[in-house]
């Protein structure tokens, strides 16, 4: 099985990435793709619907073309990103925006799981409708949801009692 996590978060060596890494250790039975989209040149959507007739091509030539690549082949797709103003961060945002282009060609994976982290608590509601949005629209099988709240600050996620429910996770996969 091929695993696709996307990384939303900008502050390497932080809590997602904390969390990215307990995933793929313990998922490491299978080939996992980890992408710092990030700290990738990847523009928003232009809504020119140019893939609609091109076979899911975009017309912008940027980094989005290395994602869509890995998850032609992908068996899941990962998300996970800090929560920044109550929502996934815009980088994350920016991709799953731009995944319009297999709108007309379809999606080879079909689980797909969301890791979250945050400063407070109670600021996951947004990231997590959108996401149960995507699942149910797109018929894409949920394989978990995990929430770490009150993450201040940076390397709190070594200590945190939910890292194991990450771990279990990359382990059920």
């Amino acid at each position: 099985m091929k695993i696709v996590v996307l990384n939303g978060s900008p502050r390497k060596g932080g809590n997602t990435e904390i969390m990215i890494n307990a995933f793929t250790e313990a998922a490491q039975k299978h080939e996992v793709v980890r992408l710092d989209i990030a700290h990738m040149n990847i523009r928003g959507c232009l809504a020119c619907k140019y893939c609609y007739s091109h076979q899911g091509e975009c017309v912008q030539k940027d980094d989005m073309g290395k994602v869509l690549e890995e998850l032609k082949d992908a068996d899941m797709l990962v998300f996970a990103a800090p929560i920044y103003w109550f929502d996934i961060t815009a980088q994350l945002k920016t991709v799953i925006d731009r995944l319009y282009a297999c709108g007309s060609t379809g999606f080879h994976f079909h689980k797909t799981a969301l890791l979250l982290d945050a400063g407070a608590d109670h600021v996951f509601d947004a990231a997590i409708a959108q996401y149960k949005a995507m699942t149910a629209y797109l018929k894409w099988e949920d394989m978990g949801i995990i929430t770490v709240p009150n993450m201040v600050e940076k390397g709190s996620m070594k200590a945190c009692p939910q890292l194991a429910e990450i771990t279990a996770l990359g382990n059920r996969i």
